[in-house]
């Protein structure tokens, strides 16, 4: 694909997408909607990497949908995604409510670390909460943003933040849609680290660095795996599949490696089988 709105790099098997319209505040359009979704798809394919970081270009993460798409919108009196029907959706099918829009962040097999790099508004915010992991800069703005718009709250937002801040902080913000700093978000445990813009990538890097040589990767897959699905099941279905994975994982090669590093007290070379 001829990427336009976005930018896509491997190194070190970090795979980094970075929306990539600084001269628009990365606004979110339909072309950055669908390169977005192919390049996770391309991430979560390669072999090459284990870890991914989504990041903004500029001063910005994403500062929601573009003002030009939002005035078509009114227009016409219709919304449109500006996105074909024919978009690829990353993950495993195996899910069907994995399948929606950001939703299928959930049915990837390697984790999403967002570096967020300064404002996040609207569809910005959602992408930002539906990776694994959030490091952002101090003092960056954020917003739901859609209730003086007349908009709901999008792709899922409603569902998804109460289950990272609880229902009293979510509804504030999701009522109000006022902005707030990444500094409040650190305190009500939306962000996991404030990291100052000099050194956020170096150091999200160095964090996925670490993952990537202490945890394998089935384990890495299988605890978002099981973190995702235990959003929507009981605790003794939970339980059930807990046990079952831990009978097929300890009879694989990065088991009996993990062993041997531990007690050799050096880093286990993964195989990844």
């Amino acid at each position: 694909m001829d990427l336009k709105a976005t930018t896509y790099a491997v190194e070190d098997a970090i795979a980094t997408i970075s929306l990539a319209r600084p001269h628009r505040s990365n606004a979110w359009t339909g072309r950055m909607h669908t390169e977005y979704r192919y390049l996770l798809d391309q991430a979560d394919r390669d072999p090459t990497a284990r870890m991914i970081i989504v990041t903004g270009e500029g001063k910005h993460f994403c500062v929601g949908g573009d003002s030009g798409a939002l005035e078509g919108h009114s227009k016409s009196g219709s919304y449109d995604a500006g996105t074909a029907p024919d978009m690829v959706t990353p993950g495993t099918p195996d899910i069907a409510a994995f399948s929606q829009d950001f939703a299928y962040h959930f049915a990837l097999s390697k984790p999403v670390i967002a570096a967020i790099n300064g404002a996040a508004a609207g569809v910005g915010l959602v992408l930002a909460c539906y990776a694994d992991i959030r490091f952002a800069v101090p003092g960056a703005k954020l917003t739901t943003a859609h209730g003086p718009l007349n908009l709901p709250a999008e792709y899922g937002l409603s569902w998804l933040l109460p289950r990272l801040i609880g229902g009293a902080r979510a509804m504030e913000l999701l009522l109000s849609s006022r902005k707030f700093l990444t500094d409040e978000a650190h305190a009500i445990g939306l962000i996991h680290r404030l990291i100052p813009a000099e050194d956020l990538l170096a150091e999200t890097r160095a964090y996925a660095r670490d993952l990537i040589t202490r945890v394998s990767p089935e384990a890495l897959r299988q605890s978002r795996r099981q973190t995702y699905l235990d959003f929507h099941r009981d605790v003794g279905a939970s339980v059930k599949e807990a046990n079952a994975l831990l009978s097929d994982m300890v009879k694989q090669d990065d088991y009996k490696e993990g062993i041997k590093a531990f007690l050799g007290k050096r880093p286990a070379k993964w195989t990844g089988t």
